[in-house]
């Protein structure tokens, strides 16, 4: 019984700590916890040397854009070289806020180039609440910067 008592004191120091650090920063991580690289929003950079099913295990900083306002199970980010990513959430395992749009965004996991299909881009507009025109608009497919984000860390 002291050795369960031990570690769970050890285990509310660590993670108490953890969630008081987060509080102090208003922050709110979503999935995976990470530690910020200060410069990540630099890294936008990898994207310029990326082919179609390249990846690369990166951070990224950025503004989001839009969320999904079915359930937060996506969003767009725009990196500070203005350029737009698609995030999704590693193997679904989490979703964000859907109010969330204008907030600063870091995010850790991989980064890729991939071809959208017109079916992916019309399922898509259909979420973000596009119109029938505008989604019937849709006619090719289109290379788009992905992100499959691990973790989130939505700042106030």
């Amino acid at each position: 019984m002291k050795i369960f008592n031990n570690l769970l004191v050890i285990f509310l120091l660590v993670f108490g700590h953890n969630l008081s650090a987060q509080a102090d920063s208003g922050a709110t991580v979503h999935g995976n916890s990470f530690s910020e690289v200060t410069d990540a929003s630099q890294n936008w950079k990898v994207y310029e040397d990326l082919a179609v099913m390249d990846t690369v295990d990166i951070q990224l900083a950025g503004e989001i854009k839009e969320v999904c306002q079915a359930k937060g199970c996506w969003m767009k980010v725009t990196l500070d070289n203005k350029q737009e990513v698609f995030v999704k959430f590693k193997d679904y395992g989490f979703f964000v806020p859907t109010n969330v749009s204008t907030r600063k965004v870091a995010m850790n996991g991989l980064a890729f180039v991939e071809e959208m299909s017109v079916e992916e881009q019309r399922h898509y507009a259909e979420d973000e609440g596009a119109s029938k025109e505008a989604i019937m608009k849709i006619t090719k497919p289109k290379k788009t910067l992905r992100f499959e984000a691990d973790g989130v860390i939505i700042k106030k």
